[in-house]
């Protein structure tokens, strides 16, 4: 599975939440494929990625190993891939 993540990294405050668009609904996973997230880690040294990856692993209850992300490491708007 795919979703598409929208990135604030130095943030005071971590938040994961479904970026409102039905025209996004996925019956498969009862939410849409994009999401909007928060960070408190900076965008350097790869510091926000692996804590994204982190928040998206256990928002689907799945291992850390099963999210990666597919495009975008430099860039606000990333691609992740989601092994189910």
């Amino acid at each position: 599975m795919y979703i598409k993540v929208k990135v604030k990294a130095g943030q005071k405050k971590e938040e994961f939440e479904p970026k409102n668009n039905p025209a996004s609904h996925k019956a498969s996973t009862g939410y849409g494929d994009t999401f909007l997230v928060s960070v408190k880690e900076k965008a350097e040294r790869n510091m926000a990625n692996k804590r994204i990856l982190e928040l998206v692993a256990r928002h689907f209850k799945l291992p850390v190993g099963k999210v990666r992300i597919i495009n975008g490491h430099t860039s606000p708007s990333k691609l992740l891939s989601i092994d189910i």
